[in-house]
């Protein structure tokens, strides 16, 4: 089932009248070498990136708006049959009718990934982290300056994402018969019993009874298998912690990963000249030529000395954790039961081979960078032009790579504007009688990435792609929302934030009475 469908189907369910239109961009999977960096040996890994565009048109005759963003990573790891989906940003820009419907595009997201019938990765264990920070923005520029825009507090957001993956948790074990299930979190600077506390008092909504949280990192478990565990007698950090573009954590194990006993960067060790007596002899130092071409292993710093449960505790002095804000780290693990026996002979598809509907890794890269760094969200018009302008821009994109044809146009008609836009005539190239020597790069301290060539093309993007795959609309008309107590719709029915107005009440203004004094007689 398409990913698209699933989360407009959702959408449909909320209360109110309006109309909702998507655009989901799926990158075709890539290999991926920075998920362990310093695991040993470093697990073969395929990245997918996905970014979802909601916006919302209140009427028929109003303009279209972005209300919420999303993006997501999806690993999967096959040594391990294990899959890592990482929520890297949510964000919203405050213009939506309540209620706002970033809570049900999440839960329908997560969801569409939980259910082995839709998960598009063939995976045994499922791992979704998240990291939990209160920003002002996150996808939409300047949308913190909007008015109507009111962000989570710190608290609050924690125990926001708690609920949300609480709820399809609870939704997973009621569906799938026989999964195994675990839920972690850690709010570093707080013990267990302040984190407790702390998020039960900012809960607008109980956790459902049928889920169990655990305060711990994930690696303090062992019911569900971790995504790079390490070799059996042999101890490395580097295969408890993954890497995330943007994740504190990371950044953390970078810092473990350089530093030795004296605190420093070791600087690698100059080599000494031989002395006459290995040059005379070489048959009398071959035992020890050998030892000395032996390859050392690969530094690193003190990952074999840190344990998990150090690591996390040293995390709550990171800047990141103290900066006078609370954060969290939050783990749904799930492995599944295994299929049954006469599906093994049912062939399983390349990880590495592109699905229909998918767009190329650039395609997406370059939409993100446009909406990162092209638009303002700080007013309802800014939001509306640059809205209509990113839309126009995907389904652009993918018009003009899917009708461009494989061979260049060199006709008069399609190389005349390019006389324009030429800043400058361009040097003659010439060409040298005396070739260069080829020469061998000098060896670099960071590793080489992969050279093997990915045996899929990168998919081409088409207005089929577009209209079947990456949007869609859909009309919701339910009734709307019950106001609270207390409270009255906005004036022009649309409140920025999704919340509610507080209703202004008659003021009564009461006198103040003066005590009378007794006259002295």
């Amino acid at each position: 089932m398409k990913l698209r469908d699933v989360l407009l189907a959702a959408l449909q369910s909320l209360p109110g009248t309006r109309e909702f239109h998507i655009h989901v961009l799926v990158a075709s999977p890539h290999k991926h070498h920075g998920l362990f960096p310093y695991a040993q040996p470093r697990p073969r890994a395929y990245l997918q990136d996905i970014l979802i565009l909601l916006s919302q048109q209140a009427t028929p005759d109003a303009p279209r708006v972005f209300v919420t963003a999303v993006e997501v990573s999806v690993y999967n790891i096959p040594a391990t049959s294990c899959g890592i989906l990482y929520v890297s940003k949510v964000d919203a820009t405050g213009q939506a009718t309540a209620p706002s419907p970033t809570a049900t595009l999440i839960k329908s997201l997560l969801t569409y990934y939980t259910n082995p019938e839709t998960r598009p990765i063939h995976i045994d264990t499922l791992w979704i982290q998240v990291f939990a920070r209160s920003q002002g923005q996150y996808l939409f520029p300047n949308s913190s300056d909007h008015s109507g825009k009111r962000v989570l507090t710190d608290v609050k957001l924690c125990a926001w994402w708690k609920r949300n993956l609480s709820e399809v948790a609870a939704e997973t074990v009621a569906r799938n018969a026989g999964v195994g299930m675990k839920l972690c979190y850690v709010l570093p600077g707080l013990s267990e019993l302040e984190a407790l506390n702390t998020l039960h008092f900012a809960a607008s909504t109980p956790v459902p009874s049928s889920v169990q949280w655990t305060y711990g990192h994930q690696s303090s478990q062992t019911d569900i298998p971790l995504p790079c565990p390490p070799s059996k007698g042999t101890y490395n950090l580097g295969h408890s912690i993954p890497s995330f573009d943007d994740d504190p954590k990371s950044r953390f194990i970078d810092e473990i990963a350089h530093t030795t006993d004296g605190d420093g960067i070791r600087s690698p060790e100059a080599k000494r000249p031989k002395s006459a007596l290995q040059q005379t002899n070489p048959k009398d130092r071959q035992g020890e030529d050998v030892d000395e071409n032996k390859e050392e292993p690969r530094h690193q710093g003190e990952l074999d000395k840190v344990t998990p449960d150090e690591f996390w505790e040293r995390m709550s002095f990171r800047q990141e954790c103290i900066a006078g804000a609370v954060t969290g780290f939050f783990w749904l693990g799930i492995a599944y039961p295994p299929p049954p026996a006469d599906s093994h002979n049912s062939s399983v598809p390349s990880p590495l081979a592109p699905q229909p509907g998918q767009v190329a890794p650039r395609l997406l890269k370059r939409v993100v960078a446009s909406l990162l760094n092209g638009y303002d969200f700080s007013t309802v018009k800014r939001a509306v032009r640059a809205t209509e302008t990113l839309e126009g821009v995907i389904r652009g994109l993918c018009e003009n790579i899917g009708s461009e044809p494989a061979e260049a146009k060199t006709d008069p008609y399609h190389l005349a504007p390019l006389l324009f836009q030429r800043e400058t005539t361009p040097e003659p190239v010439r060409s040298s009688a005396v070739l260069e020597v080829p020469r061998t790069p000098k060896k670099g301290s960071k590793a080489l990435p992969e050279v093997s060539p990915n045996p899929f093309p990168e998919p081409v993007a088409s207005l089929e792609t577009y209209e079947s795959y990456i949007y869609g609309s859909i009309s919701v008309c339910n009734p709307p929302l019950p106001p609270k107590a207390g409270a009255v719709p906005a004036s022009n029915g649309v409140s920025g934030s999704g919340k509610d107005t507080p209703a202004a009440g008659q003021v009564t203004i009461l006198t103040v009475r003066k005590k009378k004094r007794k006259l002295e007689s």
